[in-house]
């Protein structure tokens, strides 16, 4: 009886064998271990979507007669590259009487190993009785404890077929449009690709109106008006409130616009009676925030060190499979098993030895101090991005290496540190018959706070303006009134960080409210583990270019926006599509009737654009600059193709260079 261990890459295929029996034999694209069981892997996917023109040889040329393409029969083939190992794997399947899935413990690592069980051909005996393991830590006990908790792959069926479902929904919209667009395009004269993706344009579509909002942009002055009160050796500075008599003279944000009006309260309030309306005094206490998901990571690491979100992923990977001082680092999910909970002193160990600049702040942490990050309910397949227990020698690892490690480091940290604590005043006057509010913040205990560095605790200085303890019924006097001029400003561009934020918080941008929960309950626009790929497809495609920090749309960009129905610029599609993915992946939705509709929503577009001038924004665009740097492959949310990639190349981008 041989048991096979079919990992996602070779790396974590090399942790499996590492705690199986020994002594262990090398092979070409496997090892085989001392009981004779086998341990091989895929180099992320094996297989990929076949180009259009493998299903029919008239698809080489782009034309546009010829959309919309809908495969009839779907085909995968093996990668170039992969050809090799997929065969060693085959092989491997017919020999083993037992299988054990080990794809990475997320949506599209259920996929790519089920895709080859699939293309294989494994026998429906051992296919029934196939178990899963998940691994989120390739140290050794980590790896053990997963092996201990196998499940029947039978149960992550449901989530295979909803990342089927994304794959082949995002081939057959991406292919069609991007032909079809880039087609357009060249009528009005423009030689490059119009790259269409069902989250790449959602964040084109951000930029471009954000870009848009900022050259519109017409200032207005507003004002603000305080009371002045004396009380013993301070003044109190209370903000008026108008009343609803005030609204002709504000606008929809609830700013005076009216100077005259500021002046005729002023003038009121001026010496007179100043009553306590509304007194409150309370504690609030501020907990740590959560350990990291790979958005939130970006993001920090984006403000912090100006950090690409590739940058980030490529530098998790190496603390993960090379060093292997971090857990799973594509992970959407911030909180933690409760059996990691036992490991708490084991990793702050690890983490003083591995980055001496946090060894106060372990001398500080408090280890039975239980967070709201440990919460089974919360953890499916993977978990928040954590140290292990792991000690290595810290000048392994590179400059990059070492931020991304301390930022992870120092937010696990908090969890075992108390809550911030502030002392939180408000002051309600009544002044002449109108509402004046004072308020007041300030931190009594740091907390977990005293682990950020010294610009983060300078921002809560800000917040502690200081409010008397008054009782309701105190008379103070109104000594004056001040009144500052300010004017409204543009919202600010896209940085990477905001951009991520952004399409990690998609909810607030799309038009349609009913849609808003949808997009809070999924993860947003894209994957945590294609975020980063989808901004450089943009800039790759050069839609999208940097100035400085700040991210705008090219002209490129602009003109394909303008040129696109709404429904294709913003979130509201992703966060239909998301919702029927999650809820196939829950079994409330079946995988047919999704596709269909998308086949009929895409076979309208292309009727659309087949019966359309070409547009006004796409005529006489300037043809993008040969892309200048390493020629890359590209997967279908937009990611780089690399080895343990997950995505399949081109797809997005609709294949092949159009001929014309």
């Amino acid at each position: 009886m041989t048991r096979l261990y079919i990992a996602e890459k070779p790396s974590l295929g090399r942790a499996i064998a590492a705690v199986l029996p020994r002594p262990h034999k090398s092979q070409n694209g496997y090892i085989e271990l001392g009981n004779g069981d086998i341990v091989t892997w895929c180099i992320g996917h094996l297989l990929e979507q076949v180009e259009p023109d493998a299903y029919d040889e008239k698809y080489k040329k782009w034309n546009m007669a010829d959309l919309p393409i809908v495969p009839e029969q779907w085909q995968l083939s093996p990668r170039k590259s992969a050809k090799q190992q997929l065969a060693v794997v085959r092989k491997l399947c017919k020999q083993a009487t037992e299988v054990v899935h080990a794809g990475d413990p997320d949506r599209e690592g259920q996929l790519l190993v089920d895709e080859v069980i699939d293309y294989v051909k494994l026998a429906q005996g051992k296919k029934a009785n196939m178990q899963r393991l998940l691994i989120s830590d390739l140290n050794p006990a980590a790896v053990k404890r997963a092996l201990g908790k196998m499940r029947s792959n039978r149960d992550f069926i449901p989530l295979s077929v909803s990342a089927l479902a994304r794959s082949r929904a995002d081939w057959l919209y991406g292919m069609n449009m991007t032909r079809a667009y880039t087609l357009l395009g060249q009528k009005g004269g423009y030689r490059g690709v119009l790259s269409v993706g069902r989250v790449q344009t959602p964040v084109l579509g951000l930029v471009t109106r954000r870009d848009d909002e900022i050259a519109n942009f017409v200032p207005k002055p507003f004002f603000e008006l305080f009371a002045l009160i004396p009380y013993q050796d301070m003044t109190i500075r209370a903000r008026w409130k108008p009343s609803e008599a005030c609204q002709p003279w504000m606008d929809e944000e609830g700013r005076v616009l009216n100077r005259k009006l500021c002046e005729n309260v002023v003038s009121r309030i001026k010496g007179q009676p100043a009553e306590v309306t509304a007194s409150e005094r309370k504690e609030t206490k501020q907990n740590a925030p959560l350990p990291y998901s790979l958005s939130a990571l970006q993001i920090d690491a984006a403000k912090r060190f100006g950090m690409s979100a590739a940058d980030v992923l490529a530098n998790c990977q190496a603390l993960y499979e090379k060093h292997k001082v971090i857990t799973y680092p594509r992970s959407d999910s911030r909180h933690l098993p409760m059996d990691h909970f036992k490991q708490a002193n084991d990793v702050c160990q690890a983490v003083a030895n591995n980055d001496q600049s946090l060894s106060q702040a372990v001398a500080g942490a408090d280890t039975s101090i239980k967070s709201k990050a440990w919460n089974d309910k919360k953890v499916d397949a993977h978990h928040a991005i954590i140290p292990t227990p792991k000690s290595i020698n810290a000048a392994s690892l590179s400059a990059s290496e070492q931020k991304v490690y301390q930022l992870i480091a120092r937010q696990y940290l908090m969890q075992f540190y108390p809550p911030a604590v502030y002392s939180e005043a408000k002051l309600e006057f009544t002044i002449a018959g109108g509402l004046f509010v004072a308020r007041g913040r300030q931190l009594m205990s740091p907390g977990w706070r005293q682990l950020l560095g010294r610009d983060d605790s300078a921002k809560e200085t800000d917040l502690a303006d200081k409010v008397p303890p008054l009782d309701k019924g105190t008379v103070l006097t109104c000594q004056d009134g001040e009144i500052k001029d300010k004017m409204t400003e543009p919202p600010k561009a896209f940085t990477e960080a905001t951009l991520l934020q952004a399409m990690t918080g998609i909810a607030r941008f799309v038009s349609d409210n009913s849609l808003k929960k949808i997009l809070r309950d999924t993860d947003g626009l894209g994957t945590e583990a294609t975020r980063a790929g989808i901004l450089d497809v943009l800039f790759k495609r050069q839609l999208l270019m940097r100035q400085g920090k700040n991210i705008h749309a090219t002209e490129a960009g602009r003109g394909l926006i303008y040129a696109l129905p709404d429904e294709s610029t913003y979130p509201d599609m992703t966060a239909h599509w998301e919702h029927q993915l999650q809820d196939m992946a829950d079994k409330k939705c079946a995988y047919k009737p999704f596709m269909d509709a998308l086949e009929q929503q895409v076979s309208a577009l292309m009727e659309k654009v087949k019966h359309s001038e070409v547009p006004q924004s796409l005529r006489d665009l300037k043809s993008p600059e040969p892309f200048k740097g390493k020629k890359r492959r590209y997967n279908k949310g937009g990611a780089k193709k690399s080895t343990g990639s997950k995505g399949r190349s081109r797809a997005s981008s609709g294949g092949r260079k159009p001929k014309s």
